[in-house]
C-alpha cells in the first residue's frame, strides 16, 4: 500500500479549512465546533453531523421534506417557479425525475462533454506542457460554461465570465442564517434567470434535441417545467464544478498524490470519491420537518429546520487516502441519498474525469504557483490557483 508522509497531509488539511473559513468565517467555525451527532442550535435549527443519522433523514421524506419552512424551496421556488427537482417532493417530484433521467445518463453525458470540452483540454495540455501558467480556475469555468450552454442551450457567448458572476452572485445572497431571500433579492435573482430563460426557451421551442431544453420537450415536459429545470441546473450545477475541480487538483498536489495516480490509474477513482469526500462542495443540505420525529435523541416536530451538515459528516471518517478509500461507505453522500440523489451526478463525474486525466496525462509534476481562498461565496473554493510545471 502506498504510503504518504503527515506533512502533505497537514498541508492540504490547512488549505481546506482556510477554503471553508473564507466562504463562511462564522457559520463554518460555529457548525465545525459541534461535539454531538446531532443537537439543537438557537435560531439556526437542528445540526445534524453523523452520517448514518444524516443518511437515515434523507431517506425519511415521511417526516423530512425539501417543500416546508427553512428548506430549499423556501429559498428557490420564487426564484424558480414550483417544478424544479430541488423544491418537490412525492409523485410529482417522481415522475418530473423519471422524465428527466434520460437526459442524464452516462451513456449521453459521457459523450456530450467530451465533444463539447476537447478543444479546451487539449488547449490546456498543450499550455501545461509548454510550462506556461494557468489558472485552473478560470480554465474550469470556462468549461462549466461550455457544457452548460450545450445543456441548455445557449451560445457560448452568452455563457461567458460575467454571466458566471451574476449566476454566483445569487448563490452568494444565501445564508444558513436567513432561510429565505428578500423581496429584492428574488427581482435581482430572477432578472438573471429570466436572461437565460431567453435563450432556453428559443430551445424549447425550437426542438432541438441537442440542448436539454429541446429534448425536454420531446420526453412531454411543459415549457414551465422546462425553463424551471433548466434554471436548477445552472444554479446548482456550474458554480459546484468550478469550486470543486480546483480544490481535487490542490488536494492531490499538496498531499503528493497526484504524480502517484498519474503512475498507477486505478487510483483515479478512488482519489476522486475521496476528495469529494474530504472537500463535499454542497457542504449542507437543508430540510423542513413535517412529522413528529426523532433523530438520535433529538426530538423534532413539524416546522423544525434541520441542517445536515454533510461537510462534517463526511470528514469526519479520516484524511484524504485514496488507497484506504474511505469514501466507499458512504455510498456517494455527498450528493445525497434516495429519492433526491443528485440527478446530474453523471454529468458532474463526467467533467471531473476528463480534467483531471488531462492533468495526468499533461503535467503529472504540476506545483501550485499561487492560489487565493474564495470570500463572500456559497459553494467554498478557490478564487484563484495558478499552476505551473517545475
Amino acid at each position: 500500500m502506498t504510503v504518504v508522509a503527515a506533512a502533505p497531509h497537514a498541508l492540504a488539511a490547512r488549505w481546506e479549512e482556510r477554503v471553508m473559513r473564507a466562504a463562511h468565517p462564522l457559520a463554518y467555525p460555529l457548525l465545525k465546533a459541534s461535539r454531538k451527532p446531532v443537537r439543537r442550535v438557537p435560531g439556526l435549527g437542528v445540526l445534524v453531523t453523523d452520517a448514518a443519522m444524516l443518511r437515515a433523514t434523507l431517506l425519511n421524506t415521511a417526516s423530512f421534506t425539501k417543500t416546508g419552512p427553512g428548506s430549499p424551496a423556501d429559498l428557490w421556488t420564487p426564484v424558480l417557479g414550483p417544478s424544479v427537482l430541488l423544491n418537490m417532493e412525492g409523485p410529482d417530484h417522481a415522475t418530473l425525475r423519471r422524465r428527466l433521467g434520460p437526459l442524464f445518463a452516462p451513456s449521453y453525458v459521457d459523450g456530450l462533454v467530451a465533444e463539447s470540452l476537447a478543444p479546451a483540454l487539449g488547449a490546456l495540455a498543450r499550455s501545461l506542457q509548454d510550462d506556461e501558467q494557468v489558472d485552473i480556475v478560470d480554465e474550469v469555468r470556462r468549461y462549466a460554461s461550455i457544457a452548460i450552454s450545450r445543456l441548455v442551450g445557449l451560445g457560448e457567448s452568452v455563457v461567458d465570465d460575467e454571466l458566471f458572476r451574476r449566476v454566483s452572485s445569487i448563490t452568494a445572497m444565501v445564508r444558513l442564517s436567513r432561510p429565505r431571500l428578500s423581496p429584492t433579492q428574488i427581482i435581482a435573482a430572477k432578472r438573471v434567470m429570466d436572461d437565460l430563460g431567453v435563450h432556453a426557451q428559443a430551445a424549447y421551442r425550437g426542438g432541438d434535441e441537442n440542448t436539454v431544453p429541446g429534448r425536454m420537450r420531446a420526453f412531454g415536459l411543459t415549457e414551465s417545467e422546462a425553463m424551471g429545470a433548466v434554471g436548477a441546473f445552472v444554479l446548482t450545477g456550474t458554480e459546484t464544478l468550478v469550486s470543486y475541480i480546483p480544490r481535487l487538483v490542490c488536494l492531490l498536489i499538496d498531499s503528493g498524490w497526484l504524480p502517484m495516480i498519474a503512475a498507477d490509474r486505478a487510483l483515479v477513482e478512488p482519489a476522486i470519491a475521496e476528495s469529494l469526500r474530504v472537500t463535499t462542495p454542497s457542504p449542507v443540505m437543508l430540510r423542513s420537518v413535517v412529522a413528529d420525529d426523532a433523530i438520535g435523541p433529538v426530538r423534532v416536530r413539524p416546522g423544525d429546520r434541520v441542517i445536515l451538515a454533510t461537510f462534517e459528516a463526511n470528514r469526519s471518517l479520516g484524511p484524504f487516502d485514496p488507497a484506504a478509500n474511505t469514501a466507499a461507505v458512504l455510498k456517494q453522500l455527498w450528493f445525497g441519498a434516495g429519492s433526491h440523489f443528485c440527478l446530474g451526478a453523471p454529468l458532474a463525474m463526467a467533467q471531473i474525469r476528463l480534467v483531471l486525466e488531462t492533468l495526468l496525462d499533461a503535467a503529472p509534476d504540476s506545483r501550485i504557483v499561487t492560489r487565493r481562498a474564495a470570500r463572500g461565496v456559497l459553494i467554498p473554493g478557490y478564487s484563484t490557483v495558478v499552476l505551473q510545471r517545475p
